[in-house]
């Protein structure tokens, strides 16, 4: 069995080594070695057979100018939009009564909270009854109606001023009689993120009753550095990304960039205000930011595929004759879109390779390839 395996083996090795020999024929055209290329030298040139173009799958496109967009990168943390964020404090001293709801709980503008018992609410409605029916009683007295109307007009604004409805005041008279209960609401439409008080907490006048955020918006606090400041600008796109999504792209716009240095850290803090309808983002998350840059302007570009990393040296293959490609090495700058700036080497209209430069490649690095195949 051994015996039968060596056999084989030896068999293998020679067919394997014809079929490499064949590929490179069915590639490469026989003579082309690289113009102005000693022996030593590695070829700058080599020209495909037809079949050769068609295998290797070559496909090319010309350096053109492009519009680069520039964009700066900085990380930072999403915090609440603070102007969808509300502090409820109690407007009246008495006890908390009930509390309807906890944190994380979404809730509707105009939502009750919770229920407060207070003397002094107990007492402005009072007043403000009185005063309705005073107001009512002298209607017909030119002289004492209109300071009776301010007596009522006063009487219920006090009571707004503690927290009643418009409807809930407009429906004492009705009544006839106080209400027993203040009623706590929603400021606005968002989530219940603190909730200070519970049932037979005594308040005060200003005492922290709830925290509330609309968190369909929120905004990421970036660390801009110094030496990027002339590049960014109050209106940019941004596109940010977390670890709790790896991939997914949010974006935002930016909406402040700061006066003042960090003299510690050397950068300006940057508000990007960023979409949230899902709720997927979280306050506190770490985010990177990528913002398009201001002063955009046209370079002259190829796609990132055109490059090849050849022994440490940036090259492109040009396309100098109908099947002939020559190595080129340029200077790469930024990176943009799926192109890639080109500072040098490379002038507007040359025709460079975007699929089939890594074989380009490995036939140049053999060297003297065309010699051998002009012999056969």
């Amino acid at each position: 069995m051994k015996n039968l395996a060596r056999w084989i083996i030896g068999a293998a090795l020679p067919a394997l080594f014809i079929v490499a020999a064949c590929r490179d024929k069915a590639l490469v055209e026989p003579g082309h070695q690289a113009e102005g290329a000693g022996p030593a030298t590695a070829p700058n040139s080599v020209t495909l057979t037809p079949e050769g173009v068609v295998t290797a799958n070559i496909k090319a496109e010309p350096a053109a100018m492009r519009v680069l967009a520039r964009r700066v990168t900085a990380a930072g943390d999403l915090e609440f939009n603070v102007r969808r964020l509300v502090h409820l404090t109690a407007r009246t001293p008495g006890r908390i009564e009930r509390v309807l709801v906890v944190p994380g709980d979404r809730v509707r503008e105009g939502q009750v909270l919770a229920e407060i018992y207070s003397p002094d609410y107990l007492t402005l409605q009072a007043e403000y009854l009185l005063a309705a029916e005073r107001a009512k009683r002298l209607a017909g007295d030119p002289a004492e109606a209109g300071q009776a109307r301010a007596l009522l007009d006063s009487s219920r604004e006090r009571l707004l001023l503690v927290g009643a409805s418009p409807a809930e005041v407009e429906g004492l008279v009705a009544l006839s009689l106080p209400r027993p209960l203040l009623s706590v609401r929603a400021t606005l439409s968002g989530t219940v993120i603190e909730a200070g008080v519970l049932a037979g907490d005594w308040v005060d006048l200003g005492s922290n009753l709830f925290r509330l955020a609309d968190l369909t918006t929120l905004w990421a606090c970036l660390h801009i550095q110094e030496k990027d400041l002339a590049s960014v600008k109050a209106g940019a796109e941004a596109v940010l990304r977390t670890q709790a999504y790896p991939g997914e792209d949010f974006r935002g716009r930016l909406v402040l960039v700061g006066d003042v240095v960090d003299a510690g850290t050397r950068t300006v803090e940057g508000r990007v205000e960023v979409p949230n309808p899902r709720g997927r983002l979280k306050p506190g998350m770490y985010v990177d930011a990528s913002v398009a840059a201001a002063g955009e302007g046209a370079v002259l570009a190829v796609p990132e595929s055109a490059l090849q990393d050849d022994e440490g040296h940036t090259v492109v293959f040009v396309k100098t004759g109908e099947r002939t490609f020559t190595r080129r090495e340029v200077k790469a700058g930024e990176r943009f879109a799926g192109y890639v700036e080109i500072l040098s080497g490379l002038t507007e209209g040359e025709t460079v390779v975007t699929s089939g430069g890594f074989l380009l490649k490995s036939e140049m690095r053999k060297g003297g390839l065309g010699d051998e195949h002009g012999h056969d």
